[in-house]
């Protein structure tokens, strides 16, 4: 059954300023608590409280104008002073759109280009999805039949798979696997964390007793298929403790314990 709206019509820039006002008075009320005190230290002489009590008025003069805080201009020093108030409005956010079948085709309608437009300030993304859609996809257990259906619709992959990318961008999120005779896994890590600690993942010893990582490229591995291969050409690459690692690594660990 249709599901009508609370405010009788569609109106994505509407129902997100709802949800931002809730929020944004539980951020001023956690920014004046600390005002109090850090203003109290401020009159002392404290002159690391006076450069606190700026930053904090940079972001309640936001958010009492109807701004989110993560829309704020700030220094590291004002990101610092508010740092211990987990401020709910400073968090990154996806926005999801549910569209219909056909301005999924077309990137969109007047409602998610309002949308668009309207949080273009705080950096953020506007994922598209078709409820509809990927209802249907759900329920298809062929690769190839699932990729035709996406196929008629324009689309090379599902709004799910589209926003658990946008998801680990934000987050900065990569994943790495390992490939074994009985399983292949798929670990996440954060960019920019060397082998050690993408070992870790797996388990604690694994970085402890972190002796060499043997890195094949996904690339490498789609061209070749098999370890044997790669190996005759000389596509698998040891890597030490320094060795970045790279979304879609297929790593092997040694170690010691």
């Amino acid at each position: 059954p249709n599901i009508v709206h609370v405010a009788g019509g569609v109106d994505p820039v509407f129902d997100k300023d709802v949800i931002d006002t809730e929020l944004q008075i539980k951020d001023l009320e956690s920014i004046d608590k600390k005002l109090i005190k850090s203003e109290r230290s401020a009159k002392a002489g404290d002159a690391a409280a006076k450069k606190e009590v700026a930053s904090l008025q940079l972001f309640k003069t936001a958010l009492e104008a109807g701004e989110n805080a993560r829309a704020v201009a700030a220094t590291a020093d004002d990101l610092a002073a508010v740092a211990d108030l987990q401020l709910l409005t400073i968090k990154p956010v996806i926005y999801v759109a549910n569209v219909d079948e056909a301005s999924i085709a077309t990137d969109g309608n007047q409602h998610v280009a309002a949308l668009r437009e309207h949080v273009k300030t705080e950096n953020a993304q506007v994922v598209l999805v078709s409820a509809a859609i990927e209802s249907q996809i759900a329920d298809m257990e062929d690769p190839e039949e699932k990729e035709m259906f996406l196929g008629e619709y324009g689309l090379t992959e599902s709004g799910l798979n589209k926003l658990i990318r946008a998801s680990y961008e934000l987050l900065n999120l990569i994943t790495y696997f390992t490939a074994g005779v009985q399983e292949v896994r798929a670990w996440t890590v954060h960019r920019g964390d060397k082998a050690p600690a993408a070992a870790g993942v797996i388990h604690s010893d694994f970085e402890k007793g972190f002796i060499r990582a043997e890195v094949i490229k996904l690339a490498d591995y789609q061209e070749y298929k098999t370890e044997v291969k790669i190996k005759e050409a000389g596509k698998m690459a040891v890597e030490g403790k320094d060795y970045v690692v790279q979304d879609g690594d297929i790593m092997h660990f040694r170690f010691n314990v």
